[in-house]
C-alpha cells in the first residue's frame, strides 16, 4: 500500500480561502450595513500592498512594499463592501486617504476584543522571499496583542513536493 496521498484534483486549499476571505466581506458587510462597528469590536487587517487591485497612496507603497496593516477602528469613514473587495477612508499622519483592497490581497484579519484571528498565506513567487509586515499605519491606537492564540485559524496552503 502506498502512504503518498494522491494528488488532488480539487483546489481545495483554493476554496477553504476563498471561503474565509468571505467571512471577512462579510464582516465588513455587516459593519457597513449597521452604520458602524458595534460594541468594542474593531478590525486589524494585513493585507499585500503590490496585490493586483490593490489602490492605495504612492507614500503607502513606499512606506510598505510588501505588506502593510490597517486598523478599523474609530478613524474611518466610506467603509464601502464589493464581492471582491472593500474601499474605506483612513487617516495617516492626519493625511486623509481613500484605500481600495482586494479580498484577494488580505493575509489576516483580526478582532482584538474577541480573541478572534484569521491568516491567509500568501501565494509567493519562487525567487520572492516575504518580507515583515510593518506595523498599522494608520492612526489609530494600538491594541493588546492576541497571548493564547484561542479561535485563531492559521491556512498554511503551500504543498512539500
Amino acid at each position: 500500500m502506498n502512504d503518498t496521498p494522491a494528488d488532488s484534483l480539487i483546489p481545495y486549499d483554493e476554496i477553504v480561502q476563498e471561503a474565509l476571505r468571505a467571512v471577512v466581506g462579510r464582516v465588513l458587510g455587516e459593519v457597513q450595513a449597521n452604520g458602524g462597528l458595534p460594541g468594542q469590536h474593531h478590525f486589524y487587517i494585513t493585507f499585500k500592498t503590490g496585490a493586483p487591485g490593490v489602490d492605495i497612496p504612492q507614500h503607502l507603497v513606499e512606506r510598505f512594499p510588501d505588506e502593510m496593516t490597517i486598523v478599523i477602528q474609530h478613524r474611518f469613514w466610506d467603509l464601502k463592501v464589493r464581492p471582491d473587495g472593500f474601499e474605506v477612508g483612513l487617516s495617516f499622519n492626519q493625511v486623509p486617504s481613500k484605500l481600495v483592497i482586494p479580498f484577494a490581497a488580505v493575509t489576516g484579519f483580526v478582532d482584538p476584543a474577541v480573541n478572534f484571528a484569521l491568516q491567509f498565506q500568501a501565494q509567493v513567487e519562487d525567487d520572492e522571499e516575504p518580507q515583515e509586515t510593518g506595523a498599522a499605519g494608520n492612526d489609530a491606537p494600538i491594541a493588546e496583542p492576541i497571548e493564547d492564540g484561542s479561535n485563531v485559524v492559521s491556512v498554511d496552503f503551500t504543498r512539500k513536493k
